[in-house]
C-alpha cells in the first residue's frame, strides 16, 4: 500500500498556487505557543524565527520560486482568544511571503463553503483538514481529492471569501471587552 504524501510534500510540489481556507474559531489549543501567548508571552523567538517555525521557511521557499501562497480566514467577531493569537503570529507569515485576509463570519453567510478547512493546490487538488470538537487534529486529520467538482467548489469558495476579506495589514480583530 502506497504512503500518501504529506501536506508539506504536496506543497513543495506546487507549481503556481496554494490557497488555504480556514473556518474555525480555534485550533490546537494544546499548542505550547498558544499557551505561552495566553500567559502573556508576546514575540517569543518561536513565534517569528523561521528556524523555529518551519512553516515560515516553507512559505519563503514556495514564494521565492513563484508559487502564490494565500490564506483566507473566516472568523466570528468579537474574535476568540485563539484567533487573536493567530492574528498576532500572522505578521511573520506575511513577511515570509504568504498573503492573508480575514473575513468576519457574518459577511460569509451567502457563500457556499466546504464542510472542512482545506488547501487547494494548483487548482487541481484539495487537501481537507479534519479537527475534533476542541480544535485538535482528528486521527484521520487529512484527506486528499482530485475530484474536479470538489476542487471547483473549494476553489470557488476560497475566491469568494478572498474577494470580500480584509487584508491582514488592515484587519484589527475586535476583542471582547
Amino acid at each position: 500500500m502506497a504512503v500518501e504524501p504529506t501536506l508539506e510534500q504536496r506543497l513543495k510540489g506546487c507549481r503556481s498556487t496554494a490557497v488555504h481556507l480556514e473556518m474555525l474559531d480555534g485550533y490546537m489549543r494544546s499548542d505550547p505557543r498558544y499557551i505561552a501567548w495566553r500567559n502573556g508571552v508576546r514575540d517569543a523567538p518561536e513565534d517569528n524565527d523561521p528556524a523555529l517555525r518551519p512553516w515560515l521557511t516553507l512559505v519563503a521557499e514556495l514564494t521565492t520560486r513563484g508559487v502564490e501562497v494565500r490564506r483566507a480566514r473566516i472568523v466570528s467577531e468579537p474574535v476568540s482568544d485563539y484567533i487573536a493569537f493567530e492574528h498576532h503570529l500572522t505578521d511573520a507569515n506575511v513577511e515570509a511571503g504568504e498573503r492573508v485576509r480575514w473575513l468576519p463570519r457574518r459577511q460569509a453567510s451567502d457563500i457556499a463553503l466546504p464542510g472542512n478547512d482545506c488547501w487547494v493546490l494548483d487548482d487541481k487538488f484539495v487537501v481537507f483538514h479534519h479537527f475534533d470538537g476542541d480544535g485538535e487534529l482528528a486521527p484521520d486529520d487529512e484527506t486528499f481529492t482530485d475530484d474536479p467538482a470538489t476542487v471547483k467548489l473549494c476553489g470557488s469558495a476560497f475566491e469568494a471569501v478572498w474577494e470580500r476579506a480584509v487584508p491582514h495589514t488592515e484587519y484589527s480583530p475586535p476583542r471582547r471587552p
